[in-house]
Formats: C-alpha cells, sequence, structure tokens
C-alpha cells in the first residue's frame, strides 16, 4: 500500500515538474527531485526510467553530482526572479500568488539539502 502512495506522490511531482518546464515561477528541478525520492521508495522501474531519461535525468543526475554554491545562489535567484516576476505582473489570483510563493519556499528549502561540490 505504501508502496503505490509513493508512486502516485512521485507521479503527481513528475507531473508538476514538467510543468514547471514551462510555466515560469514553477520549480521544475525540485519536483523532479521530489518526484525521484518517492520512486526510489515505490518503484525501482519507475525510478531508474525518470534518472535515465533522456531530458529529465539530467536533473537529477546534476544534483545528485552536487552544487557549487554559485550554481544554489543563481539557481535559488533565477526561482525567486521568476516567482516574483509572475505574481507581480501575470497572476492576479491572490490564492494562486500564495500558492506560487509557498512553493518557491518548498524549493529554496530542497535547494538547502542539495550536496555542495567542491571544486
Amino acid at each position: 500500500m505504501m508502496k503505490l502512495l509513493f508512486i502516485i506522490i512521485g507521479s503527481i511531482s513528475l507531473t508538476l515538474g514538467i510543468i514547471g518546464i514551462i510555466v515560469p515561477g514553477l520549480p521544475t528541478t525540485v519536483f523532479l527531485l521530489i518526484a525521484a525520492a518517492m520512486y526510489a521508495r515505490g518503484s525501482e522501474r519507475f525510478y531508474n526510467a525518470l534518472v535515465q531519461s533522456k531530458f529529465l535525468g539530467a536533473y537529477i543526475r546534476n544534483i545528485q553530482k552536487g552544487m557549487s554554491i554559485q550554481e544554489k545562489i543563481r539557481a535559488n535567484s533565477m526561482m525567486w526572479t521568476m516567482i516574483l516576476v509572475s505574481t507581480i505582473f501575470f497572476i492576479e489570483d491572490m490564492t494562486v500568488q500564495a500558492i506560487l510563493i509557498v512553493v518557491g519556499f518548498i524549493g529554496t528549502t530542497v535547494m538547502g539539502f542539495v550536496r555542495v561540490r567542491r571544486e
């Protein structure tokens, strides 16, 4: 039962990650990392398919290697710039703005846990 729950949560996260590629402000990498973590617990087949994916797997593999401090700062800066631009100029619904900001805080938190690569 738990494996099915992990697969469902992973699939929802994967869907949000794919949407995040298109929608400015919605973080892609965070949702793909959540999907990978859920798939790792729920289905080895789904996890391997995601990590070995030609387009989406690169996000996860890069994070697994670690990021430099500069990359982490750049990623967070880009994410928050897009979130703020989207909420100020393009999204009028306060509920959607609040959701986007909460997702941004989740993304920032997840980025805090990403291993720092020593160069």
